[in-house]
């Protein structure tokens, strides 16, 4: 028996795996972010734990006899978040997260003071990143930063909790932008432009690997045997990809969760950061990763819904379903923004818009409008991994929106992409978790992670591509316009 815990910014969701790849059982527990200025966002740590407590206690109550058989945790969780501690391990200020943009004047910075910054980390400076939110925190709050000890990741700070280790892996480290990308270890001169050193940082496994053992009190407090390994996990998107079975170069998923992401697993660093592309690790020995990143890909679509007043995400698909291609030709122009954009554009201050209303717009063709936006925000993320025509012939869906048929055939046709979906799909970075538990107690990458079964497949529809072409000219000619 394997345990995943996946950190996710909306939740966190524990996911107990077996030896015959059956899920046991799920429970998520919600978490809720702090805005409390502009482009500010934040969470409490001990929120985390507190919802990762309440989780694992929710697997011992219903599966009390596999709680006792577990072998080894894996933990995946959100990327590029900063947890500063002190020297007695406390936390000093609530964790600044990954869509957080505070930091755009320290990206700046952080390039202009060291120019092979990308040949070392393979990635622009973002404010998504770690390390400008280091040198936001060292110019705004410097008594803070002077009393920093060590700098955690979100899921590497439940790890801590959960064994007492300070420990990160390649494919999260990858994000803090304090890594040598290609050497797989940290960068001395990245962290030294930052005001830090490697005895601020965990120490590196890869995310296969065995990182630390289960404290023995949460053991019994879980109801789990002693001496349970924690593997080093990945970050999300890397855990997902385990989970999928994206393993192997060429194999790769779309996911559409909170953020948007198209990953590529590769077996040798393909940096572009020209792009604004993420060149990362992957979580297994020898494998990187290019990832496009959008901000808002499922939560434009609920915050759509909220706006509208209307009960759930499917109501609104319901309305959009119903809309002829003519309809949907005539639909407003949607640019997905809501929290600025990482790739292409990398521009913290790129707003939403939603442009050419007229009196015939209803619920349906602006929901229209907002699923498309989102997909053609995804398309120049596509663009932005350089792949050659051919190279990528599918690829799977993953998260919350994969549910969506009518989401999953508008992707297939603009990307021109078979997409493919899978039973558990939904599982996520929880199940690729498990998966790398199961690695780390010594289970072999073969039997470990195949592509799960396939529940459904979209393949691209010309026609339905031709009347998306002219639209996405229009979609990307309104941001060069107003941007």
């Amino acid at each position: 028996m394997f345990i995943g815990i996946d950190l996710g910014t909306s939740e966190v969701k524990t996911l107990l795996l077996d030896e015959q790849h059956r899920i046991l059982a799920t429970h998520g527990v919600p978490l809720t972010v702090q805005r409390p200025q502009l482009l500010w966002s934040e969470q409490t740590p001990a929120a985390w734990w507190a919802a990762a407590d309440q989780a694992l206690q929710a697997l011992a109550a219903s599966q009390p006899e596999a709680m006792a058989q577990v072998k080894a945790i894996g933990l995946s969780g959100q990327m590029h978040g900063a947890v500063l501690l002190d020297g007695d391990d406390e936390v000093l200020r609530p964790a600044i997260l990954w869509n957080d943009g505070r930091s755009a004047a320290q990206c700046a910075a952080l390039e202009a003071a060291l120019p092979e910054l990308h040949a070392i980390t393979g990635n622009l400076a973002m404010p998504g990143f770690t390390a400008p939110k280091l040198l936001w925190v060292r110019e705004h709050e410097p008594e803070l930063f002077r009393r920093t000890r060590c700098v955690l990741l979100p899921k590497d700070w439940l790890r801590l909790m959960l064994t007492g280790d300070k420990v990160s892996e390649m494919s999260d480290a990858a994000g803090t932008l304090w890594l040598d990308v290609a050497r797989r270890d940290w960068s001395d001169e990245v962290l030294a432009a930052c005001g830090l050193a490697r005895d601020h940082m965990p120490r590196l496994v890869e995310g296969s690997a065995v990182s630390g053992t289960l404290k023995a009190e949460l053991a019994t407090r879980w109801g789990l045997p002693p001496g349970v390994v924690v593997a080093g996990g990945g970050g999300d998107n890397a855990a997902s990809a385990v989970g999928i079975g994206a393993v192997r170069p060429g194999q790769g998923f779309v996911s559409l969760g909170t953020s948007g992401v198209i990953f590529l697993t590769n077996d040798r660093f393909r940096p572009n950061p020209a792009s604004a592309m993420h060149a990362f690790c992957h979580a297994l020995p020898g494998a990187w990763h290019q990832m496009s990143v959008m901000l808002s890909a499922a939560s434009a679509l609920r915050w759509m819904r909220e706006t509208l007043g209307l009960d759930s995400e499917a109501q609104l698909l319901e309305l959009v379903a119903k809309l002829s291609p003519a309809e949907r030709a005539q639909a407003p122009i949607f640019l997905p923004y809501l929290s600025g954009e990482r790739t292409p554009h990398n521009n913290p201050e790129a707003k939403g818009v939603l442009f050419g209303l007229t009196s015939l717009d209803d619920v349906g063709s602006i929901g229209y409008a907002v699923l498309e936006g989102i997909s053609f925000g995804l398309k120049d993320g596509f663009a932005s991994l350089g792949t050659a025509p051919g190279e990528v012939s599918r690829l799977s869906l993953v998260g919350g929106g994969a549910r969506s048929a009518l989401w999953a055939q508008l992707l297939a046709s603009l990307l021109g992409v078979t997409l493919l979906t899978h039973e558990g799909g939904e599982a996520g970075g929880a199940l690729g978790a498990a998966r790398l538990a199961w690695l780390a107690a010594g289970g072999d990458l073969d039997t470990v992670c195949p592509m799960p079964p396939v529940k459904a497949v979209f393949e691209p529809d010309a026609a339905e591509a031709a009347l998306l072409a002219p639209r996405y000219e229009r979609f990307k000619g309104l941001y060069s316009k107003l941007f």
